[in-house]
């Protein structure tokens, strides 16, 4: 499925992998890559189909970059662009539907400023937020965060380059609403752990739990 994003250069249409789980849908939760892979990357596969086993419909998308072929992340005004018109894709077709903004890494930080911008979503998931570039702690991507109004669950590994030192992490969500941080021990940004090889889909299926958990306790009842 395409959906079509009207950038100031003129409309871009972006791949989506629409999926639903066997049972009765709980929401939707639309998923976006990192700066260096797209949808299709096995991490996102792998957590994206955990996510459909605990009955949640899920939607992959790329960015008008990946889609164009090129490595480098355009403008970041496009990638919110781009997440304003997936979640207007999806309400168009689940009017009804609680939505749930999910991205790893860079993904993440673009659904955060989208949201901080007036996105409507239920929450926010990042899959290891790049809080700052690696050894950079000077140069934090915080000021938007405490604008983020709906609840937030930062998935973060403790040995993740992107947020040393870990307490500068929390200081940045110290300053949001409803916002807190879930640590995996040991986890790179990738979420690879020192001395366990194990494939990428399989790591990424090993964090839905921790996004479902974060639903069931956010969600209005």
């Amino acid at each position: 499925m395409l959906v079509t994003v009207e950038l100031p250069s003129g409309p871009a249409a972006v791949s989506t992998a629409w999926e639903e789980p066997k049972g009765e849908s709980r929401g939707v939760v639309a998923i976006a890559h990192g700066a260096g892979a797209g949808m299709d990357h096995p991490f996102l596969v792998g957590f994206a189909a955990a996510l459909r086993e605990e009955e949640f419909t899920t939607v992959r998308f790329n960015f008008p970059y990946v889609e164009a072929g090129r490595r480098m992340p355009g403008p970041a005004a496009h990638a919110v662009l781009t997440w304003r018109a997936v979640v207007a894709s999806i309400r168009s077709e689940r009017p009804d539907a609680a939505i749930w903004a999910c991205g790893k890494s860079y993904g993440g930080r673009m659904a955060s400023m989208a949201v901080a911008e007036g996105l409507e979503v239920g929450g926010l998931v990042y899959l290891g937020y790049p809080l700052h570039p690696p050894g950079k702690p000077e140069k934090p991507r915080v000021e938007h965060l405490p604008a983020v109004r709906p609840p937030q669950l930062f998935v973060e590994g403790t040995n993740d380059p992107f947020v040393q030192p870990l307490s500068q992490l929390e200081d940045a969500v110290a300053s949001c609403q409803g916002a807190r941080i879930a640590w995996i021990d040991g986890g790179g940004h990738s979420f690879e752990v020192k001395g366990s090889k194990r494939p990428a889909d399989v790591v990424g299926a090993g964090l839905a739990k921790l996004v479902v958990e974060f639903i069931a306790e956010v969600e209005p009842r």
